[in-house]
């Protein structure tokens, strides 16, 4: 093997080995990889949107949970009735479900919904969040992030609909509702 790079004089070499020589910028990419340029939505992130006037509730925001047998349950916000917001939104949107509204100007409320599916887990143990994973090397159980031993049945049944493989996060709504989202692994 010769000393030089065939086609490279002894300049060359030592200007490269020397590390006087720029490097090649990597062509910039293509402005359509932008985000905002490319042309895809964003997920949606609510199943109903609606206008509705609504005299006499307090305060310009709320946050609220409309149970299955159509109890409100405000979670931020005015202890003001909520139901006319609720009644608006189950125009497009049976119960259960997450909203929020916000006052536009006077009695004018703007609300937003999304779908939610709602469990009764009366043998839940004390605490406000519930993780499960269940894997094929292990099964996790945790309460407010802390592990504990045992199982949920029902949380169990509900993620085994995912697959074999998945995780079930649950939020205590009340007492022992609690609102349940599932994904596979």
């Amino acid at each position: 093997m010769s000393l030089f790079r065939r086609n490279e004089s002894l300049h060359e070499r030592l200007a490269r080995e020397g590390g006087l020589v720029e490097r090649a910028q990597p062509e910039p990419s293509p402005p359509w990889r932008e985000v905002g340029v490319h042309g895809m939505q964003r997920g949606r992130e609510w199943d109903a949107t609606q206008t509705v006037e609504a005299p006499g509730i307090e305060g310009d925001a709320a946050t609220f949970v409309v149970l299955p047998d159509g109890s409100v349950l405000v979670e931020e916000g005015s202890d003001s009735s909520l139901q006319t917001l609720a009644d608006a939104i189950e125009h497009q949107l049976k119960p259960p479900y997450r909203a929020r509204a916000a006052r536009q100007r006077g009695d004018l409320w703007a609300v937003q919904a999304r779908r939610i599916e709602v469990l009764s887990l009366p043998d839940a143990p004390v605490g406000d969040a519930i993780d499960l994973t269940q894997t094929q090397d292990d099964h996790v159980l945790s309460v407010d992030g802390v592990r504990i031993f045992g199982s949920l049945p029902a949380l169990e049944k509900r993620g085994e609909r995912e697959g074999r493989d998945y995780a079930v996060h649950a939020e205590r709504l009340d007492d022992d509702l609690w609102e349940v989202r599932a994904s596979a692994l």
